[in-house]
């Protein structure tokens, strides 16, 4: 009888690699031969800041396992290995939802991020980690779950920085408030009212006060210095990470928007083509009124405000500052003869965004350049 020649390497062996699951110490999911096809699983899991509960059942709704991990990368994808290969997996954007969609895309699983907000679960007599997840994977089979946009990695970046820059104008602008606080608990009056320009900044420095109120002026003038050091940083950082961004370039071009501006626009949108029109954008950043309909009644009532803060924020002081400029002043001027100046002010937002997302889907905003030709 011959002897059985040694087994080659070649195509059916099987040869380690260096793909995500060994990256994260959990073996990568292979079919079994002799086993008919894996069914594919749903899984849903209810992410908190230390555990987080997975549930994952078949494409019968058969409940096939229910784990509480503590909330570590190699934990969640090791539990999310037994579902098999690529699994749909619901996870609600919650309080650093980052590490745990990265690790699952990671692993090839299809994820389905959810908008807390579409969810209303207010309303039920019983909530729960349990029944939450439940609630998401039926919604998942039947395709009815509110999902949200999953940022780039690269657009998450941009947008830390962005939001930074925004808490810190705002921590900024509350340590200018307490610093006239002071001045007002002893009845002064500033000859100007920004106290951070040269007159501003000579007043303080001419105070003669207590020393517990000295200590604070001084203390809320150094932080206030402090922190705009850090802004300008900041700002220098995503203006030259967004320098060759077309969009970016094309929107400044919009009376009213500058870098700033500019940067807040395209880090919160992201990709715009992800909205099939501008009213989609207006919505989603929720500046569209509320709709109410039943039988032949209809009520429009105030704006939604369901969306980007920053977003919605942005387009609102751009008209509030320079009404848009000569393309919306006349739209602004109108509806604030008719229905006052705070209506205005949010429609004329909405025509402001429609500019930016044609500036951010086109790289230019073509109304604004054939107006300048025509000029």
């Amino acid at each position: 009888m011959a002897a059985r020649s040694p087994a080659k390497k070649g195509v059916g062996s099987s040869l380690p690699t260096n793909g995500p699951s060994e990256r994260l110490g959990v073996a990568k999911h292979t079919r079994s031969r002799k086993r008919g096809p894996v069914e594919r699983q749903y899984v849903a899991i209810d992410l908190h800041r230390l555990r987080s509960l997975i549930v994952r059942e078949d494409e019968g709704g058969n409940e096939v396992g229910v784990v509480r991990i503590d909330n570590d990368p190699v934990a969640l994808a090791a539990a999310v290995a037994d579902a098999g290969p690529n699994p749909q997996v619901a996870i609600e954007a919650t309080y650093g939802w980052y590490w745990a969609v990265d690790v699952l895309e990671e692993l090839g699983a299809e994820v389905k991020l959810v908008n807390p907000s579409g969810l209303q679960w207010g309303d039920r007599r019983v909530k729960n980690d349990y029944r939450d997840c439940k609630e998401l994977l039926d919604r998942m089979r039947l395709h009815k779950l509110p999902e949200a946009w999953i940022a780039p990695p690269p657009v998450r970046e941009l947008r830390e920085l962005v939001r930074y820059r925004f808490k810190l104008v705002c921590l900024r602008t509350g340590l200018k408030a307490q610093v006239k606080a002071v001045l007002a608990k002893h009845g002064l009056h500033p000859p100007v009212n920004d106290l951070w320009g040269p007159v501003g900044t000579a007043y303080l420095n001419g105070l003669e006060l207590d020393d517990g109120y000295h200590i604070r002026v001084d203390s809320l003038r150094d932080l206030v210095e402090h922190c705009t050091r850090e802004i300008a940083m900041l700002e220098r950082v995503i203006h030259q990470r967004l320098r060759n961004h077309a969009g970016y370039k094309a929107i400044q071009a919009i009376d009213g928007i500058g870098p700033v501006l500019a940067a807040i626009f395209v880090t919160e949108i992201g990709d715009v083509t992800r909205f099939p029109h501008p009213e989609a954008l207006c919505s989603w950043a929720g500046l569209t009124p509320k709709h109410r309909e039943s039988d032949t009644k209809a009520h429009r009532g105030r704006i939604t405000k369901q969306g980007s803060v920053l977003v919605r924020w942005g387009a609102i002081e751009t008209i509030a500052g320079g009404h848009g400029g000569p393309k919306l002043k006349a739209d602004y001027r109108r509806i604030a003869a008719r229905r006052g100046v705070r209506i205005a002010r949010v429609a004329v937002a909405r025509k402001l965004l429609t500019l930016v997302y044609f500036g951010l889907r086109d790289g230019e905003v073509r109304c604004l350049a054939k107006a300048a030709e025509v000029a």
